[in-house]
């Protein structure tokens, strides 16, 4: 799917910031895509954009809708309908991340064909993949791999894509998931991809390229999480990455959502992704960490950093706080 920007970002009645995290995360990657936020009553979470009516988007040129909050239980509340509703008469198109399908709400797919407007469901894929060959291809790839599932890896492929292209590399931000689909306006959602078919829909993500193109490529999950370690290993297949990154939270206490489950050593991470990356690109290797940080003082994330940069041989950065340019450094 390819998403028509400028957006507007509808945050509906959002009881927090956190419920419009989708939102958060496009507003912080694409600010110039951004033009504005529609706010209902109640609505407790702020991007920082212009509130804006419906129809002053329209007329400020604003061409998809973005979906960017999430309520309890993904549902789509019939005054949210009547907004999208109203938006698809103003000429836009809209764009979810919601497991709920908006295509699944009648009126609003009426509209949206009486209109001839795009609904995307960025969850769920709009075509069909063939199933993985494995065969070489042209161009060089980058994947962002994980000790862990939410630590950081769509953060650290978008500071990645835009450092490469800082210093003048051809490098493209190759979304897997739903916020970073919105980031990029196109992608593949791969945890929505039957099993079968996630390293093909890498491949048709990452095709064959110029010699000099990196395609930077999101992560997904864990290799080392019982839940999602299936779709680590099938992009890990497919991306047939010539370097991977390794993100990691340091002092998270177990995997998340697993209390029982420990968090796995950076060695044994760094040698397992090694391993599985080969099978279709036997040259692959990890050649830095990017680090979330967040929970600590910024001393002690330099200090932990510092150790972990000395420990393993390999750059270790965070990208928020810090840049990746040590770990663009290894690619220049």
């Amino acid at each position: 799917m390819s998403i028509p920007h400028p957006y507007l970002m509808f945050l509906g009645d959002a009881p927090d910031q956190l419920a419009a995290k989708t939102a958060d995360g496009v507003a912080r990657w694409r600010p110039d895509w951004c033009i504005g936020q529609y706010r209902m009553d109640g609505c407790n979470a702020d991007l920082g954009l212009p509130d804006m009516t419906l129809e002053e988007a329209a007329e400020a040129g604003a061409r998809t809708l973005i979906i960017g909050v999430a309520n309890r239980g993904g549902k789509i509340s019939p005054a949210w309908q009547e907004v999208m509703v109203r938006a698809l008469e103003l000429d836009m198109d809209i764009a979810s991340g919601l497991h709920n399908k908006v295509i699944d709400v009648p009126a609003v797919a009426e509209v949206a064909r009486l209109k001839g407007r795009g609904l995307y469901d960025v969850r769920h894929p709009s075509r069909e993949f063939d199933v993985g060959t494995g065969e070489t291809r042209s161009g060089r790839r980058l994947l962002t791999v994980g000790t862990d599932c939410s630590v950081g890896k769509m953060f650290a492929s978008l500071a990645l894509e835009r450092e490469m292209r800082a210093r003048g590399l051809n490098a493209d931000f190759r979304a897997t998931g739903q916020t970073g689909i919105l980031i990029a306006g196109d992608g593949v959602s791969v945890d929505a991809v039957v099993s079968d078919f996630i390293s093909g829909a890498t491949e048709w993500l990452s095709p064959a390229n110029d010699p000099d193109h990196w395609d930077v490529i999101e992560g997904q999950g864990s290799l080392f999480h019982a839940s999602f370690a299936g779709v680590s290993l099938g992009l890990l297949h497919g991306a047939q990455a010539d370097v991977l990154v390794m993100c990691h939270e340091p002092g998270r206490p177990h995997m998340r959502g697993l209390p029982g489950q420990p968090l796995p050593d950076i060695q044994e991470c760094i040698d397992l992704n090694e391993r599985c990356a080969r099978l279709t690109n036997p040259a692959a290797k990890v050649v830095g960490i990017a680090c979330n940080t967040s929970a600590l003082s910024a001393p002690e994330a330099e200090r932990q950093m510092a150790e972990l940069a000395e420990r393993y041989g390999m750059p270790c950065v965070d990208p928020m706080r810090g840049g990746v340019g040590p770990i663009v450094d290894t690619l220049m």
